[in-house]
């Protein structure tokens, strides 16, 4: 197992290939991770709200640290050699 680069919240949503993409990438790492979904644990109104009007799905927050979406967030783990 590579060294895990901490806990994410991942907010997703049906249908999203990026989403998909990003919890696969950390469960196939083993990796902890929670993963919201639209219309189930979160609302639209409640993602623009955090994340502001027009933000993209999957949004990632690392360790608390908002990572931004499935390229955002694989370009920081490779950076960080976690990928």
């Amino acid at each position: 197992m590579s060294a895990n680069p901490g806990s994410a919240l991942i907010y997703s949503r049906a249908g999203c290939p990026y989403c998909s993409k990003i919890v696969e990438v950390f469960r196939s790492k083993g990796w902890s991770y929670t993963e919201y979904k639209l219309n189930e644990q979160f609302t639209r109104d409640q993602f623009n709200k955090q994340f502001g009007p027009g933000s993209t799905f999957p949004q990632v927050i690392l360790n608390g640290k908002r990572m931004g979406g499935c390229t955002e967030t694989v370009k920081y783990l490779r950076e960080n050699k976690y990928l």
